[in-house]
């Protein structure tokens, strides 16, 4: 009997401090998970701020694509090419009869 009134004894002062922090744990729980949603914002907020700044970069690449496929076809436009063989490196245009197409057993399309 003299050794449950110890043991009863022995907790009786960690739970009047329990009863003590209780308020002070609750406070704490409380504000670290105020924390926690707001940090959580916060989180969500810089992710849409990278969110854009790529999409941004998305528009900007593609609208850079697209330049440059219309510089390419107004490059490689055939009557620019034509201008171009004529004017430096004076070629001209194939005469009829002039292209013969050879195969291994001889003409292959004739003019």
């Amino acid at each position: 009997m003299k050794l449950v009134e110890q043991f009863v004894s022995n907790l009786s002062p960690d739970a009047e401090t329990r009863r003590e922090y209780a308020p002070f744990a609750s406070l704490m729980i409380i504000v670290f998970c105020l924390f926690s949603v707001v940090f959580c914002k916060m989180e969500v907020r810089r992710m849409g701020y990278s969110v854009l700044k790529l999409s941004r970069e998305e528009r900007q690449m593609k609208d850079l694509e697209r330049q440059q496929m219309i510089q390419l076809a107004k490059i490689t436009r055939p009557e620019r090419l034509q201008q171009v063989a004529q004017a430096r490196l004076t070629l001209k245009k194939a005469e009829v009869g002039q292209i013969i197409q050879m195969t291994g057993r001889g003409v292959a399309l004739k003019q």
